[in-house]
């Protein structure tokens, strides 16, 4: 049986990477300030900030899902280190919470106490799925809070609310209970169609915009456009992300999108250049100043 190979990095010693990073990471100015002032501060930062979907989005692609909590919890404290200055880790929700359950036989609640004491510097990040929680059906609005309280007491920072759809009902619950518990509130609009194409009149420029001023109305902390088919070229993110930030000089706009048509990196350097202030990741999700 070949040795566990024991992830290095440059600069620090094994024993540092052994224990949590506490030195650096946006998650003590969120617990000290607050979601305002967390935001206030990613907007006035200098340069794009990168969100890892690495304990998420990464093995749902790969492998289903089916990453373990022991496995993740190996690298975690070395993660710390690494991904000190990131903005988030995305590392919960959607099929993560199901998947433990149903065919690891885990405790999602386990996984996340775990390892947010391996990883106490950078803020987690989960999915919601406004009314819907992490399930697959409508649940009653004490249930979507008292659930949003929950995870955000375990350790959840941030929540990235959408709706496939973007039913603003939808998103409107899971946005009140997200503040109702004090987290940062990531509307979500889901991004189709194409708004550099002219001829493209259902999902076009103004519709994304008042889905904007929608969550806007709800009082959202970051903004976030989830390219989840990766469909949105480089034109059409210069477009929809210079619009938005010429509306809203001062909001965090998260840009997520999907590398599947190859062209991802392109769109997010597009993005990066009209205005997004906040995260990358390919599976690409960014925000820009």
């Amino acid at each position: 049986m070949k040795p566990l190979t024991i992830p290095i990095l440059p600069n620090i010693s094994a024993e540092q990477a052994a224990v949590p990073c506490t030195l650096a990471g946006w998650r003590p100015l969120l617990l000290s300030k607050g979601p305002e002032a967390f935001c206030k501060a990613i907007r006035s930062h200098p340069g794009v900030l990168v969100m890892d979907t690495t304990w998420r989005d990464a093995h749902q692609s790969l492998v289903a899902t089916r990453v373990r909590t022991i496995d993740i919890a190996k690298i975690a404290t070395l993660t710390s280190h690494a991904l000190s200055s990131a903005f988030a880790l995305e590392m919960w929700g959607g099929a993560t919470f199901d998947v433990a359950m149903r065919f690891l036989w885990e405790d999602p609640w386990v996984r996340l106490e775990r390892l947010r004491q391996l990883v106490p510097n950078v803020p987690f990040q989960m999915l919601l799925r406004g009314a819907n929680a992490v399930g697959y059906t409508s649940y009653p609005d004490n249930v979507t809070y008292e659930f949003c309280r929950h995870a955000r007491q375990k350790g959840i920072d941030i929540f990235r609310v959408f709706d496939s759809l973007n039913y603003i009902e939808n998103l409107r619950l899971g946005i009140s209970a997200v503040k109702a518990a004090g987290g940062v509130a990531e509307g979500t609009i889901s991004y189709t169609g194409d708004v550099s194409d002219p001829k493209r009149n259902r999902y076009n420029l103004a519709y994304y915009l008042d889905m904007a001023q929608k969550l806007v109305d709800e009082g959202i902390h970051i903004l976030g456009i989830k390219d989840m088919a990766g469909l949105l070229k480089p034109q059409a993110a210069r477009l929809l992300i210079g619009a938005i930030r010429k509306k809203w000089p001062d909001l965090v706009i998260h840009l997520h999108t999907h590398d599947t048509s190859g062209t991802g990196v392109a769109t997010v350097l597009a993005g990066a250049e009209a205005g997004f202030v906040l995260k990358i990741n390919v599976r690409l999700s960014f925000l820009s100043a």
